[in-house]
C-alpha cells in the first residue's frame, strides 16, 4: 500500500441529504471550488496578458517553464494520484500556485525574471498533480449517464474563479486607465484565494469512499504502487485511444497565448483587460452548460450524442476563428490607441464579442474532450492516467506556444496555426467516439437505460443523477 489516507472497510450508506459528504455531487463541487481558488485565479492572472505586466517577456518565459514541467508531471500525475490518493496529491499541487503569484509580486518591484521562471517550473509540477487528480474525480465519480452535466457543473464553478479573478484587477486598477502593470494588491488578492484553495483540498475524499446514490461505489480500488504505475503510464504512449486524442490535447491550451497576448493584451488597455476577463471566463460557464446538455440529453444513444457534440463544436469553432481572422486583419492595420470599454464606444463592441466567443469555445472544446475521456472507462485508476496523459500533452503544446510567441512569430501565423490544430482534432475525436465509446445500455445499469428511454428536458434532480433528493 502507498502513502495516503487510511482506508475504511465500511462506507457510510447514502442518505437523502443534499449535503451528504461522500456523494459524487458534493465531491465534484469541492474539486470545483479548489480549482476556483487556484487555477481559476491563475487563469485570471494569465488572461490579463503578460501576467499583468507591460512587458510579456517574463510571463512568456515563466509559462514556458511552467508548461514544460507540466507536460512531464501531467503524464506522471495520474500515477502519483493513484499512489498517494487525492488529499496529498491535490494539496501539494495547489500550494505551488501561491508561489507563482508571489513571484510576480516580486517582479513588480525588482524586475528580475529568474524568480518567476523558477516559480513557473515549480507550478508546472504542482499543476500536473492537481489536474490529474481533478480529471480522475470529474470523470469517474458521476453516474455514467450524467458525466456531461457534472463536467459542466465543475467547469462553471471553476471558471467562476476566472470571473472573480477578473474583477480583482478591474476594481483595483479601475482609475488607472493609462497604467501599464497591475498594482501589488492585485497579486496579493490572487495569493489569498490560492491559499484558501490549498487548504480546501483536505476536504476531498479518496474515491473508494465516495458512494453514488444507488449505493454503488465510484471505484473499488485503493492504492497502487510505483512499478505498476510506471508500466501503465508507458503503455499510454502505445494506446491508440490516446494517440487519436493527441491533436485535441495539444491544441486545447495552445490558443491561450494568442488569445491572451494578441487579442486581450494587444487590443485593450489594462482595466479593460480585467473587464474582458470577467466575461471571457463567464462565457466558459455558459459554454460548458450548453455542451453538457447536448452530451447528456440530446439523444438516447451516447455515441450519437458524442457525434452531435463534436459537430456543434466544430461548426462554432469555424465561425469564431473566421471572425478572429477578420478582426485581426482589420485591427492589425488600424489600431492606434488601445481600446477602453468606457471610452471607445462602438469600436469596442466587435473585439469584445470575439474575446467572449473565444471563452465560449474554449469551455465547449475542453468539456467535449473530457466527456470523451470519461466515456472510455469508469474507474478512477484508469481515468486518472488518461486525464494525466491529456494534461501532459496539453501542457507540452502550451510550452511550445509560449516560446513561439517569445520568438516573435507573427500574430496572423499564430491564429492560423491554432485554427488548423483545432480543426484537425474533430475528425479524430469522431473516430475515437465511433470505435471506443459504447452506449449506456451496453455498459450501464437498467436504471440508466430506463432514465434515457424517457429522457426529456432535465430537472435539477436529473442533472445531478438523482443526488439531490433520491432516497438511498
Amino acid at each position: 500500500m502507498g502513502f495516503g489516507e487510511d482506508e475504511e472497510s465500511v462506507v457510510e450508506l447514502p442518505n437523502k441529504s443534499i449535503f451528504r459528504y461522500n456523494s459524487p455531487l458534493v465531491q465534484v463541487c469541492l474539486i470545483g471550488l479548489v480549482c476556483f481558488c487556484c487555477p481559476g485565479m491563475f487563469n485570471a492572472l494569465s488572461g490579463m496578458g503578460g501576467g499583468g505586466q507591460v512587458d510579456a517577456t517574463a510571463a512568456n518565459n515563466a509559462n514556458t517553464a511552467l508548461y514544460t514541467t507540466f507536460a512531464v508531471f501531467g503524464i506522471l500525475g495520474g500515477g502519483i494520484y493513484n499512489i498517494l490518493g487525492p488529499r496529498f496529491t491535490l494539496f501539494a499541487g495547489c500550494s505551488t500556485y501561491v508561489l507563482y503569484a508571489g513571484s510576480f509580486l516580486y517582479y513588480n518591484h525588482y524586475h528580475h525574471q529568474g524568480f518567476a521562471i523558477v516559480a513557473g517550473a515549480i507550478l508546472g509540477i504542482g499543476a500536473g498533480l492537481l489536474w490529474a487528480g481533478q480529471g480522475a474525480i470529474m470523470t469517474s465519480y458521476p453516474p455514467p449517464g450524467r458525466k456531461g452535466s457534472y463536467i459542466a457543473l465543475f467547469w462553471s464553478i471553476f471558471n467562476m474563479g476566472g470571473v472573480i479573478g477578473g474583477l480583482i484587477p478591474l476594481i483595483l486598477n479601475y482609475n488607472r486607465s493609462e497604467a501599464a502593470s497591475v498594482n501589488d494588491g492585485t497579486y496579493i488578492g490572487f495569493m489569498c484565494f490560492m491559499s484558501a484553495g490549498t487548504v480546501l483540498t483536505l476536504a476531498i475524499l479518496h474515491p473508494s469512499r465516495v458512494v453514488r446514490n444507488d449505493g454503488s461505489h465510484c471505484t473499488n480500488i485503493k492504492y497502487s504502487d510505483v512499478s505498476t504505475e510506471a508500466v501503465e503510464i508507458l503503455k499510454l504512449f502505445r494506446n491508440w485511444k490516446m494517440l487519436l486524442m493527441f491533436p485535441a490535447a495539444w491544441a486545447s491550451n495552445f490558443f491561450y497565448t494568442y488569445q491572451f497576448n494578441h487579442v486581450n493584451a494587444f487590443l485593450f488597455n489594462l482595466r479593460t483587460r480585467g473587464f474582458n476577463n470577467v466575461f471571457y471566463w463567464g462565457a466558459q460557464m455558459v459554454g460548458s452548460v450548453g455542451i453538457g446538455y447536448i452530451l447528456d440529453f440530446s439523444f438516447q444513444s451516447r455515441k450519437k450524442r458524442g457525434f452531435v457534440g463534436i459537430g456543434v463544436v466544430a461548426l462554432l469553432a469555424t465561425a469564431i476563428w473566421a471572425g478572429g481572422l477578420a478582426n485581426h486583419l482589420h485591427y492589425d492595420r488600424t489600431l492606434i490607441h488601445k481600446l477602453d470599454f468606457k471610452d471607445s464606444g462602438s469600436e469596442y463592441a466587435g473585439p469584445f464579442v470575439l474575446y467572449f466567443s473565444y471563452g465560449l469555445l474554449d469551455a465547449m472544446f475542453q468539456s467535449l474532450v473530457y466527456w470523451v475521456i470519461g466515456a472510455l472507462a469508469d474507474d478512477s485508476e484508469t481515468l486518472s492516467r488518461y486525464t494525466g496523459f491529456y494534461k501532459g500533452v496539453q501542457s507540452a503544446g502550451g510550452a511550445v506556444a509560449w516560446q513561439i510567441d517569445a520568438h516573435n512569430v507573427t500574430r496572423q501565423s499564430q491564429l492560423i496555426v491554432n485554427w488548423v490544430l483545432t480543426s484537425v482534432s474533430y475528425p479524430l475525436l469522431a473516430i475515437l467516439v465511433m470505435l471506443a465509446v459504447k452506449d449506456e445500455k451496453k455498459v450501464g445499469t437498467k436504471e440508466d437505460d430506463d432514465a434515457f428511454a424517457s429522457a426529456k428536458a432535465p430537472t435539477a434532480e436529473e442533472i445531478t443523477g438523482g443526488e439531490l433528493s433520491k432516497p438511498a
